[in-house]
């Protein structure tokens, strides 16, 4: 059975964009660069709210990837070799290359997807992914938490969620942020 992952940068308070939905707290270095392409190159089906989408759709974008840093177009390559699904009422057909729009999220679906794919899933976006914690869906919470303090915005995780998580994984980087990997307990 694949893992379903929620993988995001944060804000040390929590939040995953600011008040105004700006992510530039977590551009990340080099280093911490390497070691998301390494996260996410076994991962070849993302899941992501439109929002989320629309800020990721940069990387499909063949006339800026040219100038890109080495780290950068191996993302390009991990990002554009991966499955997209969009859950989006607005969207009404795929904006980009390997992707589809699903009007709702629903939960049987997931959960057929997670016993058939031969792939880790990673679903991206907090509000898509308090969904999949509302339902019980996340496996595995990797958090790279970035140097800054936001105070208000899009918070990584919803109310009421409640969960026991197992730490399997930590790792500190020069540059101050901090990776932490947990398990969800059942």
């Amino acid at each position: 059975m694949a893992t379903l992952i929620y993988q995001s940068f944060c804000s040390l308070d929590g939040f995953t964009a600011d008040a105004h939905g700006n992510l530039d707290y977590s551009d990340p270095d080099v280093e911490v660069s390497r070691f998301v392409n390494e996260s996410l190159r076994p991962i070849r089906s993302y899941l992501f709210g439109r929002r989320m989408y629309e800020a990721m759709r940069v990387w499909d974008s063949a006339e800026t990837l040219a100038e890109l840093p080495d780290y950068q177009q191996e993302y390009v390559a991990i990002w554009q070799a991966a499955d997209k699904t969009v859950y989006s009422r607005t969207l009404t057909e795929p904006v980009g290359p390997r992707t589809r729009v699903e009007r709702s999220f629903e939960v049987p679906a997931i959960r057929e997807l997670k016993e058939t794919s031969p792939h880790d899933i990673l679903v991206g976006g907090a509000t898509l992914a308090g969904y999949a914690l509302r339902a019980g869906l996340v496996d595995e919470i990797r958090m790279l938490v970035a140097p800054a303090l936001l105070g208000g915005g899009l918070r990584m995780f919803p109310d009421s969620v409640h969960g026991s998580l197992e730490l399997i994984d930590e790792r500190r980087f020069d540059g101050g942020v901090v990776y932490v990997a947990y398990a969800v307990t059942r």
